[in-house]
């Protein structure tokens, strides 16, 4: 069996036309639906909050610091359209995974960069993946974006959803807090 081999029965779990979810964190959540939002292949990507220790918690809640929440997304995908192993490349281009305090202005443990995996698959996909940007010598410093499991999902406020088509203005100043920089520095050469 070859390794490409390998690699399609590790991640091909699904039965043919399902969909499937993916849950990255990486800073302010408002900042991470539309990359996603515009690839091909994205049924939806829902902002909100995963990883802590309280039930439903609000947006002030999740601000405080206390409840062990990140800002996430959750995206719907086809993933005969869109593969979990592309997603992960654009994760990693629209974060900055060598912070483990936060993104870019946004600082605090609940805007640290995780991707939550869903499956041993995605586990094994994510895995590979830090390990690849690790070693291609893209940054000086080490990849310290978390790889952990996926817990419930709680969808943020409504005001919250497709910030960037809601306030442009508000989700542009946000976006001017550094990530774009980031990006143009490290991935548009």
């Amino acid at each position: 069996m070859t390794e490409n081999n390998k690699q399609a029965q590790a991640t091909d779990t699904k039965p043919k036309g399902a969909l499937d979810t993916a849950i990255f964190a990486g800073g302010c959540f408002w900042c991470m639906v539309s990359p996603f939002d515009k690839l091909p292949g994205i049924e939806k990507v829902v902002s909100g909050y995963t990883g802590g220790h309280v039930a439903n918690p609000t947006y002030e809640e999740v601000c405080t610091g206390k409840t062990g929440h990140t800002e996430a997304v959750e995206i719907t995908f086809d993933p005969e359209k869109m593969p979990y192993q592309k997603l992960l490349q654009y994760y990693w281009q629209v974060t900055d995974p060598t912070d483990a305090m936060g993104q870019f202005q946004d600082r605090g443990d609940q805007y640290r960069p995780v991707i939550y995996y869903n499956s041993p698959a995605q586990k094994e996909a994510a895995e590979k993946s830090k390990q690849e940007l690790a070693e291609s010598g893209k940054f000086d410093d080490p990849i310290v974006t978390q790889i952990e499991p996926a817990q419930p999902f709680y969808p943020a406020e409504e005001y919250h959803q497709d910030f960037y088509k809601k306030d442009p203005l508000r989700y542009a100043m946000e976006e001017a807090g550094g990530r774009e920089k980031f990006i143009k520095e490290h991935w548009d050469k």
